[in-house]
């Protein structure tokens, strides 16, 4: 079991060895997935496992559970391996993201996209608090594609985001990336009546 404390991962020094730096990009992804979802409830995120048992990639994705009382850690696992940890001093870091505010309420859709759009979209950098919170709601479906739970309005918002990134990205794999994530949330946009 993986114990840390997310503090000692935040401002890491520019020349940290590539594997602490990965290391902290998993943790916080698994504090944002955390923060995004339900209190009280174990869910399963659309982050992938980054282990690679036997030299191939574990199919598994990081099922996840964060109590009420935000000084209990976050504690994960690997729906597939046997890979778990612990995440202590989450709270009020940059990749928490909880609501401080209450929301209206509107219909959630449930909007199927493949898994490759969602990964994209965890790398925008573009993105405010209620856009990282629908990126890091996404979880699997058994079609093998992944859902994004998102309102009308937080769909378009994120639409648009996306849109503003991909109009400024010179690396042209990534702009293919993009693109490509566009071209599936305005399809579901227009399917859903957004």
């Amino acid at each position: 079991m993986m114990v840390t404390d997310l503090q000692h991962f935040l401002d890491l020094p520019l020349d940290a060895p590539g594997p602490a730096r990965r290391l902290a990009e998993q943790l916080g992804d698994l504090v944002s997935a955390a923060t995004a979802g339900d209190a009280g409830t174990a869910w399963e995120s659309a982050l992938p496992c980054r282990r690679r048992p036997g030299h191939r990639a574990c199919p598994g994705r990081m099922v996840l559970h964060r109590d009420l009382d935000v000084s209990v850690p976050i504690r994960w696992q690997c729906s597939s391996c046997a890979d778990q940890g612990r995440i202590s001093n989450w709270a009020d870091s940059p990749f928490d993201l909880r609501p401080r505010r209450l929301a209206r309420a509107e219909p959630v859709h449930q909007i199927l996209i493949p898994t490759e759009v969602a990964a994209t979209l965890r790398e925008l950098n573009l993105l405010d608090v209620d856009s990282q919170r629908l990126v890091f709601r996404i979880h699997p479906h058994a079609t093998g594609k992944v859902v994004l739970p998102a309102t009308e309005d937080g769909l378009e918002e994120l639409i648009g985001s996306l849109a503003a990134e991909a109009n400024h990205e010179t690396d042209m794999r990534r702009q293919r990336r993009l693109d490509v994530a566009f071209e599936a949330l305005n399809a579901a946009a227009g399917s859903n009546g957004a």
